[in-house]
């Protein structure tokens, strides 16, 4: 059995919804980026339908994308003057560092929680 005809379950009898080998999902349909990238979002509608393709990376050994139906998605809702405001506030936090409280132009890593001069102080003294 070939990894197309694994994925190929165009029923759904196998997999609960329908599902495609990788890039060969049928006209209709579209990921949740595709479906962005067209300024479209789905709305509210359940998962129509999946790709499906072998990764030796994944635990479960597969990976899915998941497709929903264009015809039934909705425009992107405009961005408000108070969804930009937060938007800001959030991305001021992730570049102030939270224990010297200096506001730096990226944003602090979080594998650190602070700055990288605060994270390692001993070797920022000896530099």
């Amino acid at each position: 059995m070939s990894a197309y005809t694994k994925c190929f379950d165009p029923t759904g009898a196998r997999f609960g919804i329908p599902t495609f080998p990788w890039r060969f999902a049928p006209n209709g349909y579209a990921t949740r980026s595709q479906l962005r990238a067209a300024g479209l979002r789905p709305g509210g509608q359940p998962v129509a339908a999946q790709v499906m393709r072998r990764h030796r990376g994944r635990k479960a050994g597969v990976q899915v994308a998941y497709l929903y139906r264009i015809d039934r998605a909705k425009p992107v809702r405009p961005m408000t003057s108070r969804k930009w405001g937060a938007l800001a506030l959030a991305m001021l936090a992730r570049r102030t560092c939270p224990q010297c409280r200096i506001t730096y132009s990226y944003c602090i890593p979080t594998s650190l929680g602070t700055c990288v001069p605060c994270a390692y102080p001993e070797e920022q003294r000896a530099a």
